[in-house]
């Protein structure tokens, strides 16, 4: 997976954004400023391709125990956050995209109802 795969499918979701809120090197993608995704740029060029995502806690107990390539979030709250170490080569795109689609979907199930009705164009 190219870093600009992982971008562009980020940035389809509704209401998504880019930004770099702790350093040049590190991209988060947020919706409506709550964090989905964090990618570390400087590790993907040194082809360390990772991606952190938030993930519900059991699920997130689940990948970890079937896959050797999610571990539990780098610098990140362990209990729902995991890593994705894409470079290793165990996780196919369509697992990879899957994971941001949970990601994304838990931290816009978080978010009060006036936000989630804002990000539908609800009034």
């Amino acid at each position: 997976m190219h870093i600009d795969q992982l971008r562009e499918y980020c940035l389809n979701k509704k209401g998504a954004t880019e930004d770099f809120p702790f350093d040049e090197e590190t991209l988060v993608f947020k919706v409506l400023g709550k964090m989905f995704a964090l990618v570390s740029l400087k590790r993907w060029e040194s082809g360390e391709a990772a991606v952190n995502l938030k993930a519900d806690s059991d699920y997130s107990e689940e990948l970890r125990a079937t896959y050797n390539s999610i571990r539990p979030g780098y610098h990140m709250s362990k209990k729902h956050w995991n890593t994705l170490y894409i470079h290793e080569g165990e996780l196919q795109p369509k697992l990879v995209f899957h994971l941001i689609d949970h990601s994304y979907d838990m931290v816009v199930k978080g978010m009060t109802k006036k936000m989630r009705d804002s990000l539908l164009g609800k009034h």
